[in-house]
């Protein structure tokens, strides 16, 4: 009897699965967007560099992306690879991204127009690069939520529009070359209005 049910039950198990992974449909997608930093400074940086305005360096700064998943009907679940970079008065600042989402979907009348919202986990990698110090690059984790508008257009292409926002604990050192620490900086958190594009297969 136990052998019987456990067969069923596996039975049941692959069968599932299958139809799943029949009813998923993987995609690849492009995003660009807008990005801005919440950078938090030791009160040694503020001292010994004259309180430098360290958010106004990734503001409002372009950003690009890439991404992979899968799409059910209910939702969809996808890994993200994203990077954006911009000076301001000297400084340089590099954020890539590496987050894996889940977004849930809500149907507006009919299946081509959706809402969806989500949670994000993931690695986030912050470069100083700044002329005249030391390079330096720290890797922390990320958290965040995410939503949006998605568009169906046809079987395989979509269009999207959304809003991200990320809490880090990403932090990086500046030094001049030669010289002693003048003190760190910490990515607290960061958002994106973006636009993407994705076509499945």
């Amino acid at each position: 009897m136990n052998r019987t049910m456990n067969r069923l039950a596996l039975a049941t198990t692959l069968t599932l699965a299958t139809v799943t992974a029949q009813a998923a449909d993987n995609f690849v997608g492009l995003t660009w967007g807008q990005a801005s930093d919440n950078i938090q400074k030791s009160s040694a940086l503020n001292s010994n560099l004259n309180n430098p305005k360290l958010d106004k360096v990734i503001h409002g700064s372009d950003t690009w992306g890439v991404r992979a998943g899968q799409q059910i009907e209910q939702g969809r679940y996808y890994l993200t690879y994203e990077n954006v970079s911009d000076t301001d008065r000297g400084t340089k600042l590099r954020q890539q991204n590496l987050l894996g989402s889940y977004d849930a979907f809500l149907s507006l009348g009919d299946n081509n127009t959706q809402l969806f919202g989500g949670a994000t986990l993931g690695l986030v990698k912050l470069d100083q690069e700044s002329g005249g110090f030391k390079r330096d690059s720290d890797i922390g984790y990320a958290a965040g939520l995410q939503a949006g508008i998605l568009q169906e257009l046809n079987k395989s292409a979509s269009l999207e529009a959304g809003y991200r926002y990320l809490r880090t604990n990403a932090s990086t050192e500046m030094a001049e070359h030669g010289g002693s620490k003048l003190g760190s900086l910490d990515l607290h958190s960061s958002s994106q209005l973006y636009l993407g594009a994705n076509y499945k297969f």
